[in-house]
């Protein structure tokens, strides 16, 4: 099967294989993550030498890679990346800028379908008093490491308006803030085919007026790429605003960059794609909010002041696609990421054709074995209680695979302290579910406060799952997944 390789043409995978890589002492592998770099390993065995760059228990959405990543990548004779936008940008810039010219830079999640990986779409379903506002790109680009800059190039309202998004730790990182005035550094930058949550806020009531433009810069070149004026109803009645207009008033909606056809619009997940002079984005004051005390949020005004927001939700930098990147919680898609693997080994090392052959049906027989296992663990929880109420979107293929639901609720507002109302939605999701156990992920502790507090105020208990990083205790892919199995069969009322 063809693969779909990254910064090198199909030629040039074939020019490279010679073997070269085993000759000098083994095929040089880089790989992203170490659930990776342990599939690399089971294949390779012998005949490779892999590293990873995300180091363990590192969250690869969140990575920043150093100098020292780049002469590592720099040595590669093959490279792998997961992808659909698990790591963040700056890290599938390292790979795309130091992978040698010649060497393969394979995406395995791009690749897997063919070998037949079921891909999923990430749904995105928290429920807000207001719409969840963020922004989107769509369309071609010659080059993955592209990069879109959203820009605030004017202005009008009773007020001041700012876009700033809030990491997992708390700290606010600003885009634009007309409070300062306007200039070329207002920006939010993008991956191809990526959205984000940000936080929108207004300091008065009143309506207001934002006009973006989109740049693209692909492959050295930098190319306008649309404008959009956006209405915002901050406080008043927004069907009086422009009478006739589709009013946001809730749902999951993106400021889209379409690449292909030069537009900007706004992407609602329900109706669809809207024409900015359509419509009228409504920031209720139910949405009213106190900025919090203390230097980090003085950008919005005095501590204690209202202000109102259109919040981002979710903790953290959260750039994905419109796929869920977490192919291999299903074990039959890590299947497909195995034989993908393995034929661009042989490609590369074709002197290694039966060792690399012989390992993977080995395996696979290993992960059909795992398969099984996880099902039947899962399938020993009584069927009211296959909820997965979780702080991280990792686990639909789990739940896709092994028929168990995922349970959303409202994550507290990054730039204030969590409502009371908003522990009351948690609360009576937990209630209503009536299931005895929540789950978090040990390197994430950072989004589990809240999960935690309302777990102990209904007595549930809190249990973990691992997604993106391997567990000291459990360091291969099947030790992993066996003891997610065996904590969800454990927590949730299996047997096993």
């Amino acid at each position: 099967m063809k693969l779909t390789l990254t910064a090198v043409t199909a030629a040039a995978l074939l020019a490279g294989c010679t073997g070269a890589g085993a000759d000098s002492g083994g095929v040089q592998v880089v790989v992203s993550t170490e659930l990776i770099k342990n599939w690399v390993e089971e294949i390779g065995a012998g005949r490779v030498h892999v590293e990873t760059i995300v180091p363990p228990g590192g969250d690869p959405h969140s990575y920043e890679p150093s100098p020292r990543d780049a002469a590592t990548v720099a040595g590669a004779d093959l490279a792998f990346t997961n992808h659909l936008l698990l790591e963040d940008h700056p890290l599938i810039k390292l790979f795309d800028t130091n992978v040698p010219e010649g060497s393969p830079n394979i995406a395995l999640a791009e690749n897997a379908e063919p070998y037949g990986a079921k891909l999923l779409p990430l749904v995105e379903n928290i429920t807000l008093d207001t719409v969840w506002l963020g922004f989107g790109v769509r369309g071609q680009t010659r080059d993955r490491a592209a990069e879109i800059d959203v820009h605030l190039t004017g202005y009008s309202g009773p007020g001041q308006a700012s876009m700033f998004l809030t990491d997992a730790f708390g700290t606010p990182e600003i885009y634009w803030n007309t409070a300062d005035g306007l200039s070329d550094e207002d920006a939010i930058t993008l991956p191809p085919n990526a959205h984000t949550h940000v936080n929108w806020t207004f300091s008065e009531p009143g309506v207001y007026t934002l006009d973006m433009a989109a740049t693209l810069t692909d492959a050295g070149a930098v190319t306008e790429e649309g404008t959009g004026t956006f209405t915002f109803a901050v406080g008043v009645n927004p069907r009086e605003v422009r009478p006739g207009a589709t009013v946001i008033d809730g749902g999951h909606v993106d400021l889209t960059a379409d690449l292909d056809t030069g537009e900007f619009f706004a992407r609602d997940d329900d109706r669809g794609e809207l024409a900015a002079a359509d419509v009228v984005i409504d920031v209720p004051t139910k949405a009213v909010e106190q900025i919090p005390d203390g230097d980090l949020f003085a950008f919005l005004g005095e501590a204690g002041d209202d202000v109102y927001q259109l919040p981002q939700a979710v903790l953290g930098k959260h750039v994905h696609g419109e796929i869920d990147p977490h192919v291999w919680q299903s074990v039959t898609n890590t299947k497909a990421y195995v034989q993908v693997i393995t034929d661009a080994l042989v490609e590369l090392d074709p002197g290694g054709r039966e060792t690399y052959e012989q390992h993977r049906d080995a395996y696979l027989a290993e992960l059909d074995d795992l398969d099984a296992e996880v099902a039947a663990a899962i399938d020993a929880i009584p069927e009211e209680h296959r909820q997965l109420i979780t702080t991280h979107d990792a686990f639909g293929y789990l739940a896709d695979a092994y028929d168990m639901q995922i349970a959303g609720f409202v994550v507290p507002n990054p730039a204030a302290e969590p409502s009371a109302r908003q522990v009351e939605q948690l609360t009576a999701t937990i209630a209503d579910l009536d299931v005895p156990a929540v789950f978090v992920e040990p390197n994430l502790h950072a989004r589990a406060s809240v999960l935690r507090q309302v777990a102990d105020d209904l007595g549930v208990q809190v249990c973990t799952l691992h997604g993106d990083a391997l567990p000291q205790d459990a360091p291969t892919y099947i030790d992993m997944m066996r003891q997610n199995a065996s904590e969800l069969s454990r927590c949730l009322g299996g047997d096993r």
